[in-house]
């Protein structure tokens, strides 16, 4: 009491002083039990992630060191020609490319389709175009047609609304009576080229082994050294394809689909349900959806599909949106389904609901952002409370370690990285929520936008200028509030702390500046 009777005859100028003394009476009896309690959490899902990654990794190593190949785990062998049946002796393929307003990239994913070797009356390709700007849809259908004219079995469809957007436009392509003929579909997005190899690599998987749905091929980005964004990029998405898909394909034989660069046998897709627009991952629906049929997924690491990263942190931004959000949203939609479920193992469906939901689609987001950039600072206004040096060092620096093993060419960029996510795992979280509590931006889907050949075009005309921006697209608040509250915590640290976290806090509030003032993925180089 004489603390705050005190308080009261100070001039009231001196604003710094009451805020010491309001923070000195609050600091004890509340911030101190809550900030510990935050503390205890995180660590908690921090060792949770640590276990995670860990098991993933030593899976991984086995995987590699017995030669676990897909062809040694399940038949593959070359379709044979049949001189009675002739082509008949080929499975019906239908080839689908689901498109909105891809004017740079539209005329590389239906030449590529176009391009896959297959007997020629065994494949369908079918442009699935849902743009709304009447100049894209023409030049799109002009293409088809130069494609039919050139003896490609290739259908255009539209239709009158966008409803279900990607999910909708697949399920209203299935509904064509030609479709009831194919055995396997294939997708793919306006951005990917295949080889045209990719049939005869992936189908006899599913023409000798019934109990497979799904064969997933991995990811090549053609432009992963445009910029230091995309390589950030690279590196989070080779860790996916190397570990994470690798591993559940070995051993539940269940992952993730990836929404393209996969083959489906349409006989599980539609005991599954087919395409459901619930969520912004129908993809993700689809495939957890299968699995709980019993059905099994192949992952071919070794077969690469070229695609595009997104070159501006706008596009980054949608598509990380829409992949955090979606799942948590899918999570809370069919956990009871999953426990439920009787046609698969309880070691299956703790894998998919712990390891593939809680882990690594919603714990790992929270607890990037959550314990670096909110807890740990905090600890160093409250000097009351700290972290163990196994929980603010080691296992962080584990983690790190071992999710770099997918793009071992990027190791000296490894800090980047760091920084990078943790300021992308703002946006994650965020979505996080938003997907868990089916709050407002929940079924929020901005298609990403492709850049194509269009750069390099234009960089052979002429000089390409600067970009304009508006001050308000540019400028991202929230980036800017968590850099200043971690620059505040590293000068706060610099004099009266003691374990010189202001290394990193000051290193990680630039990293949030430079994002919060728009200068990353905004200018793209010629070259």
């Amino acid at each position: 009491m004489d603390r705050l009777s005190s308080a009261t005859i100070l001039p009231r100028d001196d604003l710094s002083m009451q805020m010491g003394l309001v923070w000195g009476q609050i600091k004890a009896p509340l911030m101190v039990p809550l900030l510990r309690l935050a503390v205890v959490v995180c660590l908690t899902m921090s060792v949770m992630l640590f276990i995670e990654r860990v098991y993933m990794g030593v899976v991984i190593l086995l995987v590699k060191l017995f030669g676990r190949k897909p062809e040694r785990r399940y038949k593959w062998e070359p379709i044979k020609d049949d001189v009675e049946l002739g082509n008949s002796a080929y499975p019906m393929v239908l080839v689908q490319i689901p498109m909105y307003n891809e004017r740079e990239v539209y005329q590389l994913s239906i030449g590529a389709a176009c391009g896959l070797s297959w007997p020629s009356d065994r494949i369908i390709i079918q442009v699935l175009d849902d743009s709304t700007d009447p100049t894209i849809k023409d030049l799109v259908e002009l293409e088809c047609q130069r494609w039919a004219s050139k003896g490609i079995n290739i259908k255009y469809e539209i239709r009158d609304n966008r409803n279900g957007y990607k999910a909708g436009a697949l399920k209203q392509g299935m509904k064509h009576s030609y479709v009831n003929h194919c055995d396997y579909v294939v997708i793919f997005d306006a951005d990917f080229q295949p080889e045209p190899d990719f049939l005869w690599r992936t189908v006899p998987f599913l023409l000798h082994n019934p109990q497979i749905a799904l064969v997933q091929a991995r990811w090549k980005f053609v432009n992963a050294d445009e910029c230091l964004m995309t390589r950030m990029q690279e590196m989070s998405l080779d860790y996916h394809f190397t570990v994470e898909q690798e591993v559940g394909s070995s051993t539940y034989a269940f992952f993730g689909f990836n929404g393209t660069a996969g083959v489906w046998r349409i006989a599980a897709l539609n005991e599954a349900g087919g395409w459901k627009d619930r969520t912004t991952v129908e993809d993700m629906d689809l495939a957890v959806r299968a699995s709980l049929k019993g059905w099994k997924f192949l992952y071919l690491g070794s077969l690469k599909v070229k695609n595009e990263l997104p070159s501006t942190l706008k596009a980054y931004r949608y598509q990380q949106h829409r992949w955090s959000c979606g799942p948590a949203n899918l999570f809370r939609k069919m956990v009871i389904e999953i426990i439920k479920n009787k046609k698969v193992t309880t070691w299956k469906k703790v894998h998919v609901i712990y390891s593939f939901f809680v882990v690594r689609k919603i714990v790992a987001h929270i607890v990037t952002f959550i314990f670096y950039c909110v807890v740990l600072p905090a600890t160093v206004l409250v000097p009351e409370v700290e972290v163990p040096k196994w929980g603010a060092v080691y296992i962080p620096s584990i983690i790190t370690l071992l999710n770099a093993v997918g793009t071992p060419r990027s190791l000296h960029l490894l800090v980047f990285w760091i920084l990078f996510e943790n300021v992308m795992s703002l946006h994650r979280t965020k979505a996080t929520f938003i997907g868990l509590l089916e709050a407002g931006r929940v079924n929020e889907w901005i298609v990403t936008e492709k850049l194509g050949d269009a750069l390099k075009a234009k960089a052979a005309v002429k000089a390409p200028r600067k970009p304009r921006f508006r001050f308000g697209e540019r400028l991202h608040v929230l980036e800017l509030f968590v850099g200043a509250y971690l620059f505040f915590c590293g000068c706060y640290d610099v004099v009266f702390g003691k374990n010189h976290y202001f290394i990193y806090l000051y290193a990680q509030a630039i990293a949030f500046f430079i994002v919060g003032f728009g200068y990353v993925g905004t200018i793209i180089p010629n070259s």
